[in-house]
């Protein structure tokens, strides 16, 4: 079995991770770190693991770490540029859920992320998981890049329209909802039950952070510079993202059904659904599944791309297990064939 550690066990993503690999066919969790709980069962913390992990949080250890075949990350920005290079000059492959490879320009990332970085050399290397995308780079990668959640919504909607030069990369207006769960586990006023229950609100309108990586990301399809304004809304709900994305048409006579449907036919994860159709989250809870619905109001020259994925799943969790069965050359979709539970 191929042995796997997992750096920070204890928020919701790395609880779905977990989740996950627990049940993984080809895998084996040896390693899972905690500075704060080390001592601590992970079935203690987490009883609906009882009976099928038998392990403890300990405190983070390069030897044992380095004992295994591939680490992930999902731990605060900023602690895997610290850590990771030990085990990857030690062999051990990595995948980073947080932001700490994710942007290129290190001036860019310094400024909304409030740290220097602290290996760049890595950040060259470093191979941004969208498998959708770059699959045979990441097939060779030693260090992923995971992709955030709201960029992983946005430019899966996005990519065949860029992809193929059919609409204006000026202008694009990327709307996107979040559930709570998305703020993270730790104890903070705008997420508790009676501030986000019954209530609907925008937030970073001026800025987020995952703003420089969405651009970043729209501009490698296009070859430049993409000009999006991106604004992120909390609803309350738990779990599920939806983005609303909007672009200019260039050519009125594209068939826009026919172009999603053909960039994604082989995709495992991409589920481009029938003309007319309104993607639900809840029929992406707990899976690595993207769902898109195109649109196109009053046969006019604005597209509208409806994109629904779980934040914790394919925006976290679940994508970086994608990443991990392609750079160790395991089945895509091993450990990822759940069905939403509904309702």
């Amino acid at each position: 079995m191929i042995k796997i550690g997992l750096v920070g066990g204890t928020g919701y993503t790395g609880m779905e991770l977990l989740r996950l690999l627990i049940r993984h066919p080809d895998v084996e969790l040896t390693c899972i770190t905690s500075r704060g709980n080390a001592g601590t069962r992970v079935d203690e913390m987490f009883p609906g693991l009882r009976g099928h992990l038998d392990l403890g949080f300990t405190e983070p250890d390069t030897d044992a770490l380095t004992a295994c075949d591939l680490v992930f990350f999902a731990t605060p920005n900023g602690t895997a540029m610290e850590m990771a290079p030990a085990l990857l000059d030690a062999g051990t492959r990595v995948v980073d859920l947080g932001a700490d490879f994710r942007i290129r320009d290190l001036a860019v990332w310094s400024r909304w992320y409030g740290m220097e970085h602290s290996c760049p050399d890595w950040v060259e290397r470093a191979v941004y998981g969208l498998p959708e995308r770059n699959r045979d780079s990441i097939r060779g990668a030693r260090l992923v890049a995971n992709p955030g959640c709201y960029p992983t919504a946005v430019a899966l909607g996005y990519l065949p329209l860029l992809e193929a030069g059919v609409v204006s990369p000026d202008g694009l207006i990327a709307d996107c909802k979040s559930g709570v769960s998305g703020a993270g586990r730790g104890a903070q006023v705008r997420t508790l039950l009676c501030e986000a229950n019954e209530s609907f609100s925008a937030y970073g309108a001026s800025g987020h952070r995952h703003l420089p990586e969405i651009r970043q990301t729209l501009a490698g399809m296009i070859g430049g510079e993409a000009g999006l304004v991106f604004v992120p809304h909390l609803v309350p709900m738990t779990r599920g993202m939806q983005a609303t994305l909007y672009a200019r048409l260039h050519a009125r006579d594209t068939d826009l059904q026919a172009l999603f449907e053909q960039r994604y036919q082989d995709e495992p994860f991409v589920d481009v659904m029938a003309p007319g159709s309104h993607p639900q989250t809840r029929t992406v809870r707990g899976t690595n599944m993207c769902r898109l619905a195109v649109h196109r109001p009053e046969d006019g020259d604005t597209v509208v791309v409806l994109s629904v994925i779980d934040n914790l799943s394919k925006g976290a969790a679940s994508q970086a297990v994608q990443n991990m069965n392609l750079m160790l050359g395991l089945d895509e979709t091993a450990g990822l064939e759940d069905i939403a539970v509904l309702p």
